[in-house]
């Protein structure tokens, strides 16, 4: 494989209730609309759908807590954590201490019997055991990498450890929404993204399906250190393209707090220009949380910061035929654990928006 990276990003660490639906209001997200369903969650209706959340004391389990609390339609009631069973979730973020939630219990002392959703927030290895072992009837969304590559060879050659539920493996649904959409309507168990595949792919995708850029020569240039989800990022535009595809990525290891900036170089398409790729990233996302900028605006990660936002823009390059495309997101909201729940919202026949109407918030 064409690429330069080792190591993951260190942040990685069925039912139908269209009665719940309401008429969706519109948002203003810079200049576009944005399509968000705004219900009160003051008044929880009985039968809510019950969530467990395994590994809840990690980075994404954080991010999780406060959007379910506050959905209309979904309660907690599992959240497991092993150092911390036992404990109350406020002695682990007191920002929660408002939030009545169940304390941390050890998964071997979980009980599912109650439980009709699970997002997995464990490390990659931990969590394809664990799921293998949860009923069958539970919908799942995984937030590790386990269940993101189809070809287990491939999980074996980047993880270093055999894939141990591989027929799930076979099962689970690639979560990029905005692309996937359909497909994860129906699904048992979802794959979610980690945060650079979901920047990378959300405008290039489009992109290479509708033949405005090849397939060859990417380049992907990140401000936030390494990650080992290259194979899941050549899978997905593989399939784009219906041929192999294999990125360059460089990374200048700068962290900055939660966003996540890449600049991706591309060629274009003979006869395709800078404006062809916009105006076609702008009618494939209308009224999206995807929000392709207008004009020469720099997409900025203060504009994404707490939000389920991913802004893009794309430029001229200095090479004719080329361009660079902008892409950010919140590393933990667009990339985990919002991105996560809009998945689980789709599965249970939700609009995927319930519960991400939270505004970008300053660095």
């Amino acid at each position: 494989m064409n690429s330069m990276v080792t190591q993951r990003s260190a942040f990685m660490d069925g039912r139908c209730l269209d009665k719940f639906q309401e008429k969706p209001k519109l948002l203003i997200a810079g200049k576009r609309h944005v399509r968000v369903s705004v219900v009160s969650s003051s008044h929880k209706p009985d039968h809510s759908i019950k969530v467990g959340i395994l590994g809840a004391s990690g980075l994404t389990g954080g991010q999780l807590i406060p959007f379910i609390a506050k959905h209309p339609f979904m309660d907690i009631t599992l959240m497991t954590a092993e150092d911390e069973a036992g404990q109350s979730i406020e002695s682990v973020f007191p920002h929660l201490v408002m939030h009545d939630m169940p304390d941390l219990v050890a998964i071997q002392d979980a009980d599912f019997s109650g439980v009709d959703a699970v997002f997995s927030c464990l490390p990659p290895g931990a969590s394809q055991e664990i799921i293998k072992g949860l009923p069958s009837r539970l919908k799942i969304v995984d937030l590790s990498a386990d269940f993101t590559l189809r070809d287990v060879n491939d999980y074996v050659e980047w993880y270093g450890q055999p894939q141990k539920a591989r027929e799930l493996q076979k099962e689970a649904v690639y979560g990029l929404t905005e692309i996937h959409r359909k497909k994860i309507q129906s699904a048992r168990l979802v794959a979610n993204p980690g945060c650079y595949p979901t920047a990378i792919l959300l405008p290039l995708v489009p992109l290479i399906r509708a033949n405005l850029v090849t397939s060859e020569h990417i380049v992907i240039f990140s401000n936030s250190g390494v990650s080992e989800t290259v194979p899941e990022i050549d899978q997905e535009l593989s399939d784009a393209a219906n041929s192999k595809v294999a990125v360059s990525f460089i990374s200048t290891q700068k962290l900055i707090s939660q966003g996540l900036v890449l600049v991706i170089h591309v060629q274009m398409a003979p006869g395709a220009s800078v404006e062809d790729l916009k105006q076609h990233l702008i009618e494939f996302y209308e009224e999206e949380f995807v929000v392709p900028l207008a004009g020469d605006q720099a997409p900025n990660t203060k504009d994404v910061q707490g939000s389920n936002s991913c802004h893009i823009n794309v430029f001229p390059d200095c090479a004719p035929g080329t361009a660079i495309i902008v892409s950010v997101i919140d590393k933990l909201v667009k990339g985990a654990s919002g991105q996560a729940l809009q998945n689980l919202n789709l599965m249970m026949g939700f609009s995927e928006n319930v519960g991400l109407s939270r505004v970008p918030l300053p660095l």
